[in-house]
């Protein structure tokens, strides 16, 4: 099952996605960013940073729609952060609008929770466990199972408060389908995976159907609130919620809070050297009430006073929620380690990669992160298993790309030379330099005034318009270029290509001498000719006339000739 939709044509190699993706589960195809689901944590991160809004969760509001017009019963299971995503004081107020909705019922996923901190502390008491790090975040147990194996043996076998209240439902309810609602993304593999689970929707999701009906759940909310049942595990959405949540910590352990994933890395990384640790961990910083896919509204610390206040209320109150009987009800679940399958790349495969991006001693390893990965090693080993481009490192292909232009310029059969609006040299090639007669071997940072008569270049800023000239000299060198002003406003900056045609100037002059001497001599026989045809024209009649119309032809073309 697909659970990010990518719309790939606003995507296109910014890679901030990777750059931010905890685990670099997102490979690049034609230039375009794609998920790879087995190394994926759902942990949403590319859906809050993406600049294009390229990539986002999958709906199931459309599966949603077809259970409640299906006439069979579905319960839903509401994540006690809807209080801080809705701005709701109230449960019922929620129950209400999903009754709207089509709803049979609808209960708090902190029912589930409750039992599952129950579980906790009977293991706790057992003593058995060196470290103990909670199991309700489905990002971090798939995290571990893939990445961080040796932390396994830590983690609580014990099912999320989603899935522990999605198995009390269906024992009270086998025919109902069940619908969990809540901020996390990861939710929808679990709850796929669990079996239990018809559909999870997103708050956001939430509020597209709200929309779609005219429900609005803060003018229900403006009814009489209705006392919430004494719960402390309402507190689980916060950052120390499920610490906050036994009634009683057991003996034996520091309870430590974790909530983002860099600081579940530092924690995973050297879990082994830890000991007596309840680690509560989550992959969102703050927790679940700034969850991915939640309804941002006043910032993490007002959902997080939200959160707190409404699990305080109601343990103010002295209404109790109905028994409900866990007895029998499996809490159980396993994490077995999950294989990445990747292939472990030889050194010399990682060192030959690494060379074909002008990484050829551990110098040269920028290391600077822009492709997404943290080290060039990283990006080199991710190339080797197909999830990444050599092009994909910035450095390399600027310098690629500078090295290609520099190369194009100075082996041009053509002058170039480049400069600012203000006729500050940028670049230019050797017979650039030549043709104009500038003496330095690198002139960049010199004005191109300093060196010529700049006119044709002043007259182009000056206009901002193109300049083609013809057999311009170049008093300087005694040279004719064909001159091509070429002006790239966006970069404030023109360039000139300059084609030495002093050979065919020099040509034309030459020949133009010559055309000059052959119309004398064809006129100083022309002349001669008449005076011999005076003498003689009694005896050549008409020939002379003929001869004279001839000669006269004659010159006419060697004139034409010359004008042209």
């Amino acid at each position: 099952m697909q659970y990010l939709d990518f719309t790939g044509s606003k995507c296109r190699d910014c890679y901030k996605c990777l750059r931010e993706c905890p685990v670099k589960a997102i490979k690049f195809v034609d230039h375009e960013a794609r998920i790879i689901e087995d190394r994926c944590i759902l942990c949403g991160k590319c859906t809050v940073v993406c600049p294009q809004n390229a990539k986002r969760v999958h709906s199931e509001t459309d599966t949603v729609e077809a259970l409640l017009a299906s006439g069979r019963p579905v319960i839903a299971t509401v994540a006690p952060s809807f209080v801080s995503a809705f701005g709701l004081k109230d449960f019922s107020a929620m129950g209400i609008a999903l009754g709207k909705l089509g709803f049979k019922m609808a209960e708090e996923t902190a029912v589930g929770a409750n039992i599952v901190t129950a579980e906790y502390e009977k293991l706790l008491e057992t003593g058995e466990y060196k470290n103990f790090i909670t199991s309700a975040c489905p990002a971090i147990n798939r995290m571990i199972q893939l990445y961080y194996p040796k932390a396994l043996k830590y983690l609580a076998p014990v099912a999320s408060p989603m899935v522990a209240h999605a198995r009390l439902l269906k024992k009270r309810y086998p025919e109902a389908e069940i619908v969990f609602i809540g901020p996390c993304i990861a939710k929808k593999r679990e709850g796929r995976e669990s079996g239990l689970i018809s559909a999870v929707l997103t708050f956001n999701e939430l509020k597209t159907m709200f929309d779609a009906r005219g429900i609005d759940p803060a003018a229900i909310a403006s009814l009489p609130v209705h006392p919430s049942e004494n719960n402390r595990s309402k507190y689980y959405p916060i950052s120390r919620g499920i610490i906050k949540s036994f009634n009683k910590l057991p003996k034996g352990y520091e309870y430590v809070a974790v909530d983002g994933v860099k600081r579940s890395f530092d924690v995973l990384e050297d879990i082994d050297g830890l000991e007596g640790m309840f680690i509560e961990i989550n992959c969102c910083e703050y927790a679940c009430i700034n969850g991915p896919a939640t309804l941002k509204r006043d910032g993490a610390l007002k959902a997080n006073e939200d959160v707190r206040r409404y699990a305080l209320s109601s343990l103010e109150n002295d209404k109790a929620g109905d028994y409900i009987d866990a007895m029998g009800t499996d809490l159980a679940e396993g994490h077995p380690r999950i294989s990445l399958g990747n292939i472990v790349p030889s050194e010399r495969d990682i060192r030959l990669t690494l060379a074909k991006t002008g990484k050829l001693t551990p110098e040269d390893e920028l290391n600077c992160g822009a492709c997404g990965y943290p080290t060039c090693r990283e990006k080199a080993i991710a190339v080797l298993n197909g999830n990444a481009d050599l092009d994909m490192c910035i450095p390399y292909m600027r310098k690629r790309a500078e090295s290609m232009s520099f190369e194009i310029i100075q082996n041009s059969p053509n002058g170039i030379i480049m400069m600012d609006y203000d006729l500050k040299i940028t670049e230019s090639n050797a017979l650039a330099r030549k043709l104009l007669g500038i003496e330095m071997s690198d002139p960049k940072g010199t004005y191109l005034y300093e060196s010529i008569n700049a006119a044709e270049f002043f007259r182009a800023v000056a206009d901002g318009k193109n300049v083609h000239r013809k057999k311009v000299y170049i008093e300087e060198t005694k040279r004719y270029v064909d001159m091509n002003i070429v002006m790239l406003p966006e970069h404030k900056t023109l360039f000139a290509v300059l084609k030495d045609v002093t050979d065919n100037v020099e040509y034309s002059k030459e020949l133009d001498e010559v055309r000059a001497k052959t119309l004398a001599t064809t006129d100083e026989v022309i002349k001669k000719q008449m005076r011999v045809a005076q003498e003689i024209a009694s005896l050549l009649g008409e020939t002379t006339a003929e001869t004279k119309v001839a000669l006269l032809k004659l010159k006419e073309t060697l004139s034409g000739a010359e004008e042209e």
